[in-house]
């Protein structure tokens, strides 16, 4: 089988772990950088330009959109699939699952929790706002942020309305979320391939800090999770319409509360801390999925 793995940077670890699991199992796998793909739309010959040539006899892509690039890389995904290429991410699940506010009210319509978030385009009614949250902190997130960068606690309504207040000066969306205090600086990340949840991990803050996120220098650990945790994670990929998902949740009084769900997770956190082959669980279902045609 012919494979293309849809990254920017060859050399990062979920693309090389990609690579090597598709080589493993003796199939052709090359990289892209699906920013430097151009679009020939036509409802006759469908086309992708790489480089001045025209990419042909690809059987599926695995692709590894940044969030910079998430709109042309929805594109390049969609032209993809007008041209019969299997793909292991939707155009429309990866649109949902990184605007931040659609998919918390995509998936709190479905009944899962998440955190109690808060959003306003008037910052004349910051401070009412605030009254709809119980406890004085509160996280003031930038709705295009990543890797927990524009990801602050206010420890008072007040702080968080001058934090809201300096955001829109600057033109920059951002949302408020209520401060889960018992998740303790942890979450616990779910990871899915294809309906099954093929690793989870306890990330937890350093010291001092409150954002788990391992490029913030948190620690993770194998962490065993409950059934009703795996029945949240598995219901919100499967809402999202993601076949690999990566399912942050916070574990709260109420129960799981989902954070966010990843439509591109990294792969270097789950595998290096569960030892699982998570690269090599996408290659067998792209497998499945393509001999199903």
């Amino acid at each position: 089988m012919n494979i293309a793995v849809l990254s920017r940077n060859p050399a990062l670890y979920s693309t090389q772990s990609l690579v090597q699991a598709a080589r493993r199992a003796h199939h052709y796998v090359r990289v892209i950088d699906y920013v430097n793909c151009d679009i020939v739309i036509d409802s006759e010959n469908p086309k992708i330009i790489y480089h001045g040539q025209t990419l042909q006899n690809i059987d599926a892509i695995i692709p590894r959109i940044g969030a910079g690039h998430t709109a042309y890389g929805a594109q390049i995904i969609r032209q993809f699939e007008a041209a019969g290429v299997y793909s292991t991410l939707g155009p429309s699940p990866l649109l949902e699952a990184r605007n931040k506010i659609a998919s918390m009210q995509i998936l709190s319509s479905h009944g899962l929790m998440i955190p109690k978030s808060l959003l306003s385009n008037n910052s004349l009614f910051f401070d009412d706002l605030m009254n709809e949250l119980e406890d004085d902190r509160a996280i003031v997130k930038l709705v295009n942020g990543t890797h927990g960068l524009g990801v602050i606690l206010a420890h008072s309504h007040k702080q968080a309305t001058s934090i809201m207040e300096a955001f829109a000066k600057s033109k920059s969306k951002v949302f408020v979320q209520e401060f889960i205090e018992e998740a303790g600086g942890a979450d616990i990340r779910v990871f899915i391939v294809d309906g099954n949840i093929e690793g989870t991990m306890k990330r937890q803050a350093k010291e001092g800090e409150f954002r788990s996120n391992l490029h913030r220098g948190a620690t993770a650990n194998v962490e065993p999770i409950s059934d009703i945790e795996a029945q949240t994670a598995l219901k919100a990929a499967k809402i999202l319409g993601l076949k690999i998902a990566g399912v942050d949740m916070l574990r709260s009084k109420k129960g799981p509360m989902i954070l966010e769900v990843n439509a591109s997770p990294g792969l270097e956190g789950i595998e290096t801390t569960t030892r699982n082959d998570i690269a090599g669980k996408i290659v067998a279902m792209i497998e499945r999925d393509t001999n199903k045609k």
